[in-house]
Parts: structure tokens; sequence; C-alpha cells
């Protein structure tokens, strides 16, 4: 089936939620629908780079009309995850055939679609070079505790990824399911990934108290904590994740901190002590620099209501 591109930019004006809805007028509703129980990749402007990136997928479940809006319609999204690192659109001359020409010059009329359908092996390529990076910290836990071990990572990251040795323009079979989907669908290859992007995003340091604590065997204590829990809807965006310290992630989860959207860490009146010796002093949560690599104000909302202990 045709995978696509989704051209999103933070601050557009569309009423979009990276990773669970994209906003879209009826002119691409066609093309929309070809994706419609498939895989897109995100595209666009990123804040701070100076290019146009790939920087995730995610998998179209629903199509609905936008009741406000005439003639405009959601894409409702499941599965999201980052990319390891953002993509340029040229990198290795270009991703998308119709959209680089043989003479690294961009297609124009290609350019401007907010949604384009590429074919299998774009795809492929696109999700091999952005899941391709291995981790680079080991775990906290002890090897040697089997139930905490992650996603087996060996030197391919993304294992039986392809049949055989085939190339990227020799994968064509059709017919079943491609290794690629299960392996984007796989929890514990999800929750790897997700702990990979935190980590680095955040520096493997704490946002709530601002700690970088390193094990001898070089391994960060942090941990990386969804705002909106798997099991609740949530999904494997950095938006939907922060760095947090054990201690301060197991409070996280069970309502005790939360964060307001200007990042301010919130106590709970639950507390049986007073904790703010234990976090940053000014009581503003350590987030990343770049705007789409914070806290989304949608999941710190959800979180408030419906975790946090007022």
């Amino acid at each position: 089936m045709p995978k696509a591109i989704f051209y999103h930019k933070d601050g557009s004006g569309y009423k979009d939620l990276r990773g669970k809805l994209y906003h879209f007028p009826k002119m691409y509703l066609s093309r929309v629908e070809q994706a419609r129980n498939d895989w897109i990749i995100y595209y666009g402007p990123l804040s701070g780079l100076p290019s146009r990136y790939y920087s995730g997928l995610a998998r179209v479940t629903a199509i609905r009309a936008d009741d406000e809006l005439p003639d405009h319609f959601y894409a409702e999204l499941a599965d999201y995850l980052d990319f390891d690192r953002p993509l340029d659109y040229r990198e290795n001359g270009g991703f998308e055939r119709q959209l680089i020409n043989p003479d690294g010059s961009v297609n124009p009329g290609r350019s401007v679609q907010a949604v384009r359908i590429i074919n299998e092996n774009e795809f492929i390529a696109l999700v091999e070079a952005g899941l391709s990076e291995p981790e680079e910290w080991p775990l906290r836990t002890d090897n040697s505790d089997e139930t905490q071990q992650p996603y087996d990572q060996p030197d391919d990251p993304l294992p039986h990824l392809f049949a055989g040795e085939a190339g990227q323009t020799d994968y064509v079979a059709d017919g079943y399911e491609r290794p690629i989907i299960a392996s984007t669908i796989n929890r514990p290859f999800r929750d790897a990934k997700f702990r990979q992007h935190i980590r680095r995003v955040y520096d493997r340091t704490c946002a709530f108290t601002g700690l970088r604590l390193i094990n001898g065997g070089g391994r960060p204590e942090v941990e990386a904590a969804h705002i909106v829990p798997v099991e609740r809807g949530g999904n494997d965006s950095v938006q939907n994740g922060i760095a947090l310290s054990g201690t301060v992630h197991w409070m996280f989860d069970r309502g005790l901190l939360s964060l307001a959207d200007d990042f301010t860490i919130l106590q709970s009146r639950q507390l049986n002590e007073d904790i703010s010796h234990l976090l940053v002093k000014d009581g503003k949560a350590r987030v990343p620099a770049a705007p789409h690599l914070r806290p989304h104000p949608h999941y710190l909302g959800w979180h408030r209501d419906n975790v946090f202990k007022h």
C-alpha cells in the first residue's frame, strides 16, 4: 500500500497535534485516504535548524471531517515514533525521487505539496536512515536482571528489517507484512528508542532535580518517563516524555509531582513533606531549548487533569 509524507510546521495555523492529529484541507483528502491504515512520515522545518527534515513516523487510523471549518479534515494518528535524528531532505541525493531532480535541484511543483505519496522503497529508506543509530549509553539496571532488559540491539540496530541482503531497490516483494512494520510497532523496540531519544535531548539530566548521575559502568541514572502512559493512549514522541531520576519518576507517575505549561514544577498537597530541597532551586524544570523537543501542553494538561493529586 502507498505510504505518505505529511508536511508539518509548528505555528502554521492548522490544528495539528504531532503524532495524534493531522489537520488538512479537502484538496489532500484523496491522498490521505490512500494512506489510511498505513504509515506516514513527518516532514518540515524544525526550530533552530536551517532546512527541511523528515523527523518521525506514525500510522493513519481514521479520517474525519472538521466540524468547525468547512472543507477541512483530520487524520487520526497512532504509533508515533521520532527518528533518531532529523533527516535532511537532500541527504544522499534525496529520499523522494519525485522531489529531487537528477541534477540535485528541487522539483518546485512537488515541494509545495503538503501531502505526498511515496512508494514502499522510499519509505523503507527513510525509516532505515531514521532509526538506525545504536543507543549511546547502557541501561542503569544490572544486566543480570533479564526482566529489565531493553530490546536486544545487535550490530544492526534494526534486526531482520530486510529479507536477506537485498538492497533498497531490491525490496519489492508484495503480499505480506514487511518486517519493518513489525519492528516499528514492537513495544520493546519502541521503549528502547523512546529511552534513547529522551536521554539524548535531556543530556542524561533529570529535568526536576538538575542532576546528571552516571555510575561506574557509564550507565545514566535518569529514566525516560511518558507523560501520558502508553497504556492510556500516550505515544512515544519526545513531546510526551521527560527525563526523570528514579524517585522523581515514581512520584510523577503517582501524581505527587506534575508540570505547569510554563514548566513550573507542581507539588501535590498529598506529599507527606516538602521536597523543594530535592528540586531545582528556581522550581522550573530543565527542558530542551528547542520547542519541538519540549513537553507539549496537551500532554501536560492531561497529566494534571488525570494523574496529579492537587
